[in-house]
């Protein structure tokens, strides 16, 4: 996968304070055309970015709430084309400017915008426009931006041993935007973009202020749940509003909670029912959870099926079953195990149950 670069601008933003919220400057170094990108250190120095931005990877509904890669797609209001929005526009002129002038114009347009987002950390930004000629005429947008490195030095000569590099830069974390949006060689998505930043920071999502993105599977199953549960509580409390706005504060509470315990509500088929709209939505979603000091993690579609939930008297027990069971490295004496039947870990279970309640009663 091969970018030809035709123009691209590189720009030096400077932050003064420590916290990166002192005063702000940006400087235009250079604005290169293709030949003279081929001659200059920016091409050895950029190397294969185009092509790992491009390969790398982003799910419209992450799994996780915070990722380093998302999709986002411009909004516009129902019956207005793209060019309605002001974040598109940034882009659509740079792939269309006809001058080199007019490129640099309108990336520095562009730079200053990011300049106004909050907690912007100094660095290099570069804004490149190159085609993958292979399968489209059509030129892709990239913006990248490499943060300044702290506390750098190079090794100079055996008089002066270390020299310090005041403002060193690497590719080795660079965030970067990529316009349009390429989900599969071949496939342009023009109404969406792909942004690489570090999973913590949101400097692309509060420069595009004008582009959403879809939600991840942890928000969309919370939502999902809620739904349920808020039927759940109508059908029961149908005649106590009392009762029902009681319900239903105990169950935000619970929802909003970072670990919560086992509610004790709803019958398996009950739960099943529920599980089975949400995977058919997508039939890999996770399901983790902690019993004592153990971690189980399994998909939901295991629920009912492979991975069962029980109680002894005030124990829980966790019953998993599937053709094969491995080890991973580090052996152990497990490992050299004769399974005993179930119904023997059963009574065991029991047992131990009924000794526990019997001193808690004396």
């Amino acid at each position: 996968m091969k970018f030809d670069v035709e123009y691209i601008s590189f720009f030096v933003i400077q932050v003064d304070g420590e916290d990166n919220q002192g005063n702000k400057r940006c400087k235009h170094y250079q604005t290169l055309d293709g030949d003279d990108y081929a001659e200059s250190e920016l091409s050895s120095f950029l190397g294969s970015e185009f092509t790992k931005i491009a390969k790398r990877n982003a799910e419209r509904n992450p799994k996780a709430e915070q990722v380093p890669t998302k999709i986002g797609r411009f909004g516009a209001e129902p019956g207005y084309d793209l060019d309605s929005n002001p974040n598109y526009n940034l882009f659509a002129r740079l792939r269309t400017a006809e001058t080199m002038d007019l490129f640099q114009e309108h990336a520095e347009a562009m730079v200053q915008a990011y300049m106004d987002t909050s907690a912007i950390r100094g660095g290099a930004v570069f804004i490149v426009r190159a085609k993958y000629n292979k399968l489209f005429d059509e030129p892709f947008i990239f913006v990248l931006k490499c943060d300044f490195e702290q506390k750098i030095a190079r090794i100079t000569d055996e008089r002066s041993l270390l020299n310090k590099v005041e403002m060193a830069i690497n590719a080795k974390n660079m965030k970067s935007i990529m316009y349009p949006h390429m989900p599969e060689e071949g496939m342009l998505e023009l109404w969406e973009l792909k942004i690489h930043q570090s999973s913590h920071a949101r400097y692309f999502e509060d420069f595009l202020k004008y582009v959403e993105y879809e939600k991840s599977m942890p928000e969309m199953m919370n939502e999902q749940v809620l739904g349920f549960v808020h039927q759940y509580i109508d059908q029961v409390f149908e005649d106590n509003e009392e009762a029902k706005e009681r319900e239903t504060q105990e169950m935000e509470l619970w929802a909003c909670s970072e670990q919560r315990e086992l509610q004790q509500k709803w019958t398996p088929e009950q739960v099943v029912e529920a599980s089975n709209i949400l995977i058919e939505q997508k039939p890999d979603i996770e399901m983790k959870l902690k019993l004592g000091n153990m971690t189980v993690k399994a998909l939901l579609a295991d629920f009912g099926d492979r991975l069962h939930i029980a109680k002894m008297g005030s124990r829980y027990v966790i019953v998993m079953e599937g053709d094969g069971l491995l080890f991973d490295k580090g052996i152990s004496p497990v490992e050299l195990l004769d399974p005993e039947p179930l119904e023997q870990i059963v009574e065991r279970i029991q047992r131990k149950a009924e000794e526990e309640e019997a001193v808690e009663v004396w």
